[in-house]
């Protein structure tokens, strides 16, 4: 075990990223659920705003923790085709998955902002949070549809990775930081002690925890 917990995971990452401290042109984006936790340390430490940037994975029909690729706001899909063309996975299937998980992805976006509006991250460097990185399939979707909104840089960070995903994400971003990366990796969850799931009321609780700290002083 590395991390005792999400919240223990956030403050070691947060160690790695002190360059981004205290600048009113930083904002942390968190993947939810998980990547919540991490990045409410991350902004706290950094004293910078927190937001969520919801994805959702696509899960093999009866292996769902695989994923063939993931979805995210505006349409945007990404697909593992390793795992879709080693398992003969046909369009149908996968078009039904993402139908599934585009509505589970509207509830989300709603549930979890409270009515506040999504942090504009237009010209602003974007640290984007996981707990940790597998496949890589949620984050990938989530920087292309990032990508989108025009930040100034994408810097994406988690605690654990797979020294190959990892890699992979190396040119697709600005930066990447994986704070730890085993070669022994087999599943996020094996490098915490504790890995419960994180729920929504959690989610929506550190947002409001993190929309209640003080606004960034600028150095």
């Amino acid at each position: 075990m590395l991390f005792l917990d999400r919240f223990d995971a956030g403050r070691v990452l947060a160690s790695k990223l002190w360059s981004f401290a205290n600048r009113d042109d930083v904002v942390v984006v968190a993947l939810p659920r998980g990547g919540v936790p991490v990045g409410f340390e991350v902004a706290r430490a950094l004293n910078a705003p927190l937001d969520v940037f919801v994805v959702r994975k696509l899960g093999v029909p009866g292996y769902e923790e695989l994923a063939m690729g993931a979805i995210a706001p505006g349409g945007i899909r990404v697909l593992n085709e390793d795992v879709v063309q080693a398992l003969g996975i046909h369009d149908e299937v996968i078009d039904r998955v993402a139908a599934e998980e585009e509505r589970e992805l509207e509830r989300r976006e709603h549930e979890y902002r409270d009515g506040r509006p999504p942090v504009d991250v237009q010209g602003r460097t974007v640290i984007l949070v996981d707990d940790g990185l597998a496949t890589g399939s949620s984050m990938r979707v989530a920087i292309l549809a990032l990508k989108r909104k025009r930040p100034a840089k994408i810097v994406v960070a988690v605690p654990v990775a797979a020294p190959s995903t990892c890699a992979e994400l190396e040119s697709e971003v600005d930066q990447i930081i994986c704070a730890v990366t085993p070669e022994a990796f087999q599943s996020v969850g094996q490098w915490y002690e504790d890995f419960a799931q994180t729920s929504d009321e959690e989610v929506r609780d550190l947002l409001r925890q993190a929309a209640s700290l003080p606004a960034p002083s600028v150095v």
